[in-house]
């Protein structure tokens, strides 16, 4: 038997329902506006940062340069069994397509790409390509091998047809100094050759001590900026900022005058007697860590003073008042609460360290090339963009690693700013 409360139960849950439809359009309608502000950025983003970095990236597993320009000698080479060397067909589409590929300037490519495999290949590409114009022989095998005995040899044939595949691990393994030996498996390159490891190695090196470094600095300097009344602590504030106006090319140059061995510093300390001779402080590893410490410091000073300033002085003196020494209340009470922003500060400054490129390439030595330099290098002298972008690849994925590890071991939720 129906009841007269009834019909008000049932209105009232379509009223709900109703309103429940409403607020969910409504949302839905205030984040398409959001997306729609934020549209104009993201495709700054992607245009701007995301697309180059996965261009450089997807570089290091790329090998068009005999692939495009020998198409038939690379189909022959996917059919040759790496035994021995190749048969006819294989030789004859190497003569034509050096003829061909140095019609088109494509050749210049080509025997760049192959020199990264071994140093001679370079003139070996050079030397048959031009003996292979005035030349049409009935058979090219033979032809070939008497231009150079080393078209008879299998490594020679085996490079060629590791450059003909496409992707390529060559420049990943290129880049933590691996190679293919010639029974398929990976090895690492001979001692004297190696460069990469090492170059990882010093940059991971470097980057912590500056952190190190940064965090012994910038600790005290925090608490005194935090500690202080706001109007003195604002105008000693700007010493911290206005370095954020000044070109970091501008202070690297700074410290490159003044860490010279006739520079202010040396002739300061040979005046007052602490040294008699100039003390080496640029070209090498002092250098370096003066440099992007004192480049890097901001970021770590406004990491943690930013925590700080939401500190509440209160806990430390509850501390003192039951008895515990300054420096304990300091310690085991204080600190604790400053560790977010000792660690926000560790990962940003030690992040920013591991791309640095200008302060050490202008303060350091030979021994103290970190890993953007090599990137560069590659770029810039070498044109080996394939192994500047495995080596940016391993950057990146380090980088990543370090912060999934921070986020663990600190947590980018907990972090608190103010």
């Amino acid at each position: 038997m129906n009841t007269p409360l009834q019909p008000t139960v049932a209105s009232g849950a379509a009223a709900r329902g109703s309103d429940r439809h409403a607020w969910q359009r409504a949302r839905r309608k205030a984040a398409m506006q959001a997306l729609l502000l934020a549209l104009p950025l993201l495709v700054f983003l992607l245009a701007t940062f995301i697309a180059p970095i996965a261009s450089l990236l997807a570089r290091s597993m790329q090998n068009p340069e005999v692939r495009d320009s020998m198409p038939q000698l690379t189909a022959a080479l996917h059919a040759w069994d790496g035994s021995g060397v190749p048969g006819e067909p294989a030789f004859a589409a190497l003569g034509q397509g050096l003829r061909q590929s140095a019609e088109t300037g494509e050749l210049g490519n080509l025997a760049r790409r192959m020199n990264f495999y071994q140093p001679e290949f370079r003139s070996l590409l050079m030397k048959t390509a031009r003996e292979t114009r005035s030349q049409t022989p009935d058979a090219w095998k033979p032809a070939l091998i008497q231009m150079d005995p080393r078209w008879a040899d299998n490594e020679t044939w085996r490079l060629l047809k590791r450059a003909a595949s496409s992707p390529t691990p060559d420049y990943l393994l290129n880049a933590i100094d691996a190679q293919v030996a010639p029974d398929g498996a990976v090895t690492s390159v001979a001692a004297d050759s190696a460069v990469y490891r090492a170059a990882f190695v010093r940059t991971i090196q470097i980057s912590a001590t500056v952190t190190l470094l940064c965090l012994l600095l910038g600790y005290p300097v925090a608490y005194l900026l935090a500690t202080l009344p706001p109007k003195q602590g604002n105008r000693l504030m700007l010493f911290v900022i206005v370095p954020f106006w000044t070109s970091l090319l501008v202070r690297t140059t700074a410290w490159y005058v003044l860490l010279q061995p006739g520079g202010v510093i040396n002739a300061a300390l040979m005046r007052f007697g602490v040294v008699h001779h100039p003390v080496p402080l640029i070209f090498n590893r002092t250098g370096v860590l003066i440099g992007m410490t004192h480049i890097l410091l901001p970021y770590m000073i406004l990491a943690i003073y930013s925590v700080m300033k939401g500190v509440s002085p209160v806990y430390v003196r509850a501390a003192q008042s039951l008895g515990a020494h300054p420096v304990t209340a300091f310690i085991r009470v204080y600190i604790p609460q400053t560790l977010p922003g000792v660690g926000a500060g560790c990962f940003l400054v030690f992040v920013l360290a591991l791309g640095y490129y200008i302060t050490p390439a202008l303060l350091g030595g030979a021994g103290d090339e970190m890993i953007s330099q090599l990137i560069a290098s590659q770029t810039n002298e070498q044109l080996n963009w394939g192994l500047a972008g495995a080596l940016s690849c391993y950057l990146v994925i380090f980088t990543a690693l370090f912060y999934f590890v921070f986020n663990r071991l600190v947590g980018i939720d907990r972090l608190r700013f103010g």
